[in-house]
């Protein structure tokens, strides 16, 4: 008999993967909200519904990758506008949008290949973004690491990440663009 458990540690174990790590990392930021009650939607405008009309993207980045590496991967994020799909109204944004209030920015801090645990999945920082990011990167398609950290932003371990994201959605002005 297949259990679900055996599945998911079959197909959705290697964290090390950039699918399974971008998913691992919406759930850490979920988590630290305390919103994981909600389910996951693959596909809509932005990654999590944090309440209260807060919608958070989590990008999630690696030095370490599955595939044989020559050298350590640098640290680049994908923030380009797109076009979005809201799945409750099941509409698309009339052009291309940053959709969410705030963007979390993860990076898994191993720089070796090991097994990953709860400690060594938790023991990277965030840097949590408001609209500072349309500010200073209006057009740009990705951003590196270091421009994130030459801003100033505050890195975060997980148990500070939750309360800093909802600090900053209290104080965030930035109007989230709808169809």
């Amino acid at each position: 008999m297949i259990s679900a458990n055996e599945f998911w540690k079959w197909a959705y174990s290697d964290f090390l993967s950039n699918a399974q790590r971008g998913v691992l990392a919406e759930y850490i930021v979920a988590s630290s909200l305390g919103c994981t009650g909600r389910g996951r939607i693959e596909w809509n405008a932005y990654d999590l519904d944090a309440g209260e009309g807060l919608k958070i993207e989590v990008k999630s980045a690696a030095y370490v990758q599955s595939w044989p590496q020559k050298a350590l991967s640098p640290i680049r994020f994908d923030i380009a506008h797109k076009q979005a799909w809201y799945a409750d109204t099941n509409t698309y944004s009339a052009e291309a949008v940053r959709s969410a209030d705030i963007y979390v920015f993860c990076v898994f801090a191993a720089t070796e290949r090991q097994p990953q645990t709860h400690s060594t999945l938790t023991s990277g920082s965030s840097w949590p973004v408001d609209r500072i990011l349309n500010e200073r990167f209006p057009t740009q398609k990705s951003v590196a690491l270091s421009a994130l950290e030459a801003l100033g932003l505050e890195r975060l371990k997980y148990e500070a990440l939750g309360e800093h994201i909802r600090v900053l959605g209290a104080n965030n002005s930035l109007q989230v663009r709808r169809p």
